[in-house]
């Protein structure tokens, strides 16, 4: 099952435009219009509208007729006391709405302090999430999302994981080898989605993708059981392109 991609996937293209849009809006406290951004950030108007209708679907951004853009609710609530509350609803909003767009459960998760971690998930009777019979912690070796997190470090950053955390079989198809895990990990591209087909859990196909701003390392992710495997391609395409809320919740 070859997943493919020749590019980064438009994502996080889309969050820098978004970034540079929200930060000239935020100068113009009365409103600015399509065309004035397009000249003041340099972004072409074709792609403009698009990342525009974006931040607007987002609710990042708003708009006065007569007056142009202006400041949305949800980067008003992000930049409020309660940011905090305000980040962790919103990523859960966005979470629901990839699973219930991809029909699978949808998973954000970061590498924190030395460990796998997940953050929160979106899943329904539709859309099972993985049952974590072995703690995700020490299974990174074996689940999509693990991997994604560890080819996001350094070799010795990875090399130092592994150490910690033995690799063990999980399925006839996890792989235990060290050096065989660290040479795919070296060799993993950050445009191709890590996979993991039954190699966590009988039955269960899995998929992530890299979601890094900056130096936080984190990536989006979706299972499905096995018997839905024809979807996950198609499902991987979808995550990467509606990654951008996901990137600009975490950014801002």
């Amino acid at each position: 099952m070859a997943l493919e991609y020749q590019h980064l996937g438009p994502g996080v293209q889309a969050v820098q435009y978004a970034l540079r849009v929200l930060e000239s809006v935020d100068a113009h406290r009365d409103g600015v219009t399509a065309e004035q951004l397009s000249r003041e950030i340099g972004v072409p108007p074709g792609q403009l509208k698009q990342v525009l209708a974006m931040l607007r679907r987002e609710r990042y951004l708003g708009f006065v007729p007569g007056g142009g853009y202006v400041v949305g609710e949800s980067l008003v609530l992000l930049g409020a006391a309660h940011r905090d509350a305000a980040l962790a609803e919103r990523l859960r909003e966005v979470l629901t709405e990839l699973r219930d767009e991809v029909g699978a459960a949808v998973y954000f998760s970061r590498y924190d302090d030395g460990e796998v971690r997940i953050v929160d998930f979106a899943d329904g009777p539709n859309a099972p999430k993985v049952n974590e019979w072995v703690d995700f912690r020490s299974a990174a070796h074996a689940s999509a999302v693990g991997k994604c997190l560890l080819s996001q470090l350094d070799h010795n950053g990875r090399r130092e994981h592994l150490s910690r955390h033995r690799p063990a079989r999980l399925t006839s198809r996890t792989e235990v080898d060290d050096r065989v895990l660290l040479t795919k990990l070296e060799r993993q591209p950050a445009t191709v989605p890590t996979l993991d087909l039954q190699e966590y859990a009988v039955g269960t196909v899995c998929a992530a993708i890299p979601v890094t701003i900056g130096k936080t390392v984190a990536c989006l992710a979706l299972s499905m059981p096995y018997a839905q495997a024809h979807r996950l391609r198609p499902a991987v395409d979808t995550l990467h392109e509606r990654a951008a809320p996901v990137l600009l919740t975490m950014s801002i």
